[in-house]
C-alpha cells in the first residue's frame, strides 16, 4: 500500500517487488553494457586495420581519382571510429564496495518514522 499524499511505501510487499523489479533492471543494463563493449572491441579491431591501410596508401603515389576514393575511405572509417567512442559512456557501474553494501543492507529502512491514529492522521 502506498500514502498517495507522500508516495511512501507503506506495504512490505510492494518494497520487495520494487527491489526486484530494480535488481532485474540492474541486470538487464549490464548486459547491454556488456554487449556494447563486445561491440566497440569487435569494430575497433578491423577498424584500426582500414584506417591504417588507407593512411599507408595515402603515403604513396596515387592518381587523383584513387587518392579522393582513399581519403573518403579514410574519412568515413574516423567517423566511425568516433561513434564507436561514444560507446565508452555506455559502462557497467563501478562495483560498489562490500563494506558500503553490507552495511545498507544492516541498517534498517527508515521511510519516514510517522506513526499513524486510529484515524488515520500522522502524530
Amino acid at each position: 500500500m502506498t500514502n498517495e499524499e507522500s508516495g511512501e511505501v507503506v506495504d512490505g510487499r510492494t518494497e520487495e517487488t520494487l527491489r526486484a523489479l530494480v535488481v532485474k533492471q540492474e541486470a538487464r543494463l549490464a548486459e547491454i553494457a556488456k554487449l556494447v563493449t563486445h561491440v566497440r572491441h569487435e569494430i575497433n579491431n578491423p577498424l584500426t586495420g582500414v584506417i591504417g591501410q588507407a593512411q599507408l596508401l595515402l603515403r604513396e603515389e596515387l592518381s587523383p581519382s584513387v587518392r579522393k576514393r582513399v581519403e573518403t575511405i579514410d574519412q568515413l572509417a574516423a567517423r566511425i571510429k568516433d561513434s564507436v567512442a561514444d560507446l565508452r559512456s555506455v559502462q557497467l557501474p563501478p562495483p560498489q564496495p562490500e563494506w558500503l553494501s553490507s552495511e545498507t543492507e544492516k541498517r534498517p529502512r527508515d521511510v519516514k518514522s510517522k506513526t499513524k491514529d486510529g484515524a488515520g492522521r500522522t502524530k
